[in-house]
């Protein structure tokens, strides 16, 4: 163990790569190191299996061991999913968080479902490659083409509805994405081994709740449930979010419906119940979760690229399972970066509140204190009546109107430069803004929003002068991964020396609202400000903003 931690490669060192070498590989599986799981499969030639170096299984011969990046590799080379530690359940490779090439975009999108809705030539029209270019990249790079990691999807799909419902067997195969039943039987005995009756048969049957279907999100451990959950339980915006306990809920606007979903943290994995319009979803809804709580995260290799740093280091080191959590749709992500421009973090939430009730879609039947999904892009677009600034306002519509005609492209498999770009030239919108949309909704590892008050007074608070000089240059010692030390810095401000809450810093987000200072940008909506920091408060009455001054 001790040997493949030393030479585990980094992130650093990952970027570019598609597997270490095979000695690296095969100590993995020597020592049943999980923290390789998802990172690589081991494909056995003497059995026809495939596992996760984890795997409890006698460790194979080195010659009878292959090695491949993906699940769907593994699977195109004719080998079959091992029952025993059922590698396609791990954690996503991290990979594909920190990877902005083409490869990572395809498999972004193909996790939230593209392929099923558009085909292979739908995502190769939206990654702007021809599909022959498109699968010769991907063969290159995962091992399998579209088609083959769709594939792979859809078989892991398939699986959990045939663990944890009970539907008919058709009304599965046509669920999880695939176009006959005879295609889902065929694949359902190519990557598992059995027909689907026998997956059925032999699965361990979770009780669903309420008619939800009940999944597992497994995680690479440490998993920092407590900041990640404060996190949410600080920003959930009524109507459309609640936390009680360790308790998640949440309604989702989905390709086919809306959903309801509740997460709960266990041991090494995220409970999931999911209460979905149509079943069609379920892939997508789970890949969305997953991107809430950076599941596929890979702890260790932040720590090792981070770790060693002697400003960052001791916070990296205190908390090495910290998170940075995202969003289910970078859409709403964007609109509530805006929304929360220059207002505390609780104002935001009350604005965000009346904009869900105002222009969302109504739930049928509400779940909870839950009653409404965020509005689409074409609400938004036609939306005027919003308590906030109308320069805001504009903002909003114009995001909302370049999404809804297609002008803006805000999900899994978006170019990171050209959407941060597109997004800077939308008016109200500026680098703070920008970079946090990237950082939360996005999914770029690198984003650091420098002009933060919070990271800001947390890097005051470690001794470091507020000077946008000195904080763009130190900040470059921690790319890629500046994300990291934007979490980092924001939960040292938020949390006490005895790890507890700061009740007057919920999170620590927030848009610097004192007096300009030479070299800080600032948002082009935000406008020049002098005096006090000014702070909004709603008036819920009369359904208007008032300001009150008084000290940040």
């Amino acid at each position: 163990m001790s040997d493949s931690r030393q030479r585990r490669w980094t992130p650093r060192a990952k970027l570019g790569s598609v597997l270490p070498s095979f000695d690296q590989c095969y100590r993995a599986v020597e020592s049943r190191d999980q923290r390789f799981d998802g990172w690589i499969y081991v494909g056995v030639t003497s059995t026809g299996i495939y596992c996760r170096p984890s795997c409890p299984a006698v460790t194979p011969r080195r010659r009878h061991v292959r090695f491949f990046p993906t699940a769907a590799a593994a699977q195109q080379a004719g080998f079959r999913a091992c029952r025993r530690c059922r590698p396609d359940a791990v954690p996503g490779s991290p990979e594909w968080d920190v990877r902005a090439d083409v490869a990572a975009r395809a498999m972004r999108l193909i996790d939230d479902g593209l392929v099923e809705r558009e085909g292979v030539t739908g995502l190769a029209a939206r990654l702007g490659y021809t599909t022959r270019h498109l699968n010769r990249i991907l063969v290159a790079e995962l091992g399998a083409g579209a088609l083959a990691l769709a594939r792979a999807r859809r078989a892991h799909t398939a699986r959990l509805l045939l663990e944890t419902t009970t539907l008919p067997i058709t009304d599965v195969a046509f669920a999880a994405g695939f176009g006959s039943v005879r295609q889902f039987n065929d694949t359902v005995r190519a990557v598992f081994g059995a027909t689907p009756s026998a997956v059925r048969d032999a699965a361990r049957r979770q009780t669903p709740t309420d008619g939800a279907v009940a999944i597992r999100l497994p995680y690479r451990g440490p998993y920092d449930v407590e900041a990640t959950w404060r996190y949410l339980a600080d920003r959930a915006v009524p109507g459309l979010e609640e936390v009680t306990d360790q308790t998640y809920r949440r309604v989702l606007r989905l390709h086919h419906g809306t959903a309801v979903v509740e997460l709960s943290p266990a041991d090494g994995f995220i409970r999931c119940a999911l209460r979905l319009a149509d079943l069609r979803d379920l892939g997508s809804a789970a890949a969305r979760c997953r991107r809430l709580l950076h599941l596929d995260a890979d702890p260790d290799g932040v720590v090792d690229a981070l770790g060693s740093d002697p400003l960052l280091g001791p916070l990296v080191r205190a908390r090495p399972g910290l998170r940075v959590p995202g969003s289910v749709d970078p859409l709403e992500a964007a609109v509530r970066a805006i929304v929360g421009q220059q207002v505390s973090v609780a104002a935001a939430r009350t604005v965000a509140a009346r904009l869900v009730t105002s222009y969302g879609e109504r739930l049928a039947a509400p779940v909870g204190s839950l009653t409404h999904a965020f509005p689409s892009a074409a609400a938004l677009a036609e939306a005027d009546q919003l308590p906030m600034p109308r320069a805001r306002v504009r903002t909003i519509r114009a995001l909302a109107a370049a999404v809804a005609a297609g002008d803006l492209h805000l999900d899994p498999g978006t170019d990171l430069n050209e959407t941060t770009a597109a997004l800077r030239a939308v008016p109200g919108i500026g680098p703070w803004t920008a970079s946090y949309i990237a950082l939360r909704g996005l999914r770029d590892p690198d984003a650091f929003p420098a002009s933060d008050l919070g990271i800001r007074r947390a890097l005051a608070g470690l001794g470091v002068p507020d000077e946008p000089r000195t904080i763009a240059t130190l900040a470059e010692r921690w790319r890629p991964l500046r994300s990291y030390a934007a979490q980092h810095l924001w939960t040292f401000r938020s949390v006490d020396p005895a790890g507890r809450a700061r009740s007057d810093r919920p999170g620590g987000e927030r848009l610097d609202t004192d007096r300009p200072r030479a070299g800080h940008p600032r948002d082009s909506s935000a406008g020049a400000r002098t005096g006090h920091a000014k702070a909004r408060r709603t008036d819920t009455h009369h359904g208007t903003i008032r300001r009150r001054g008084h000290a940040a």
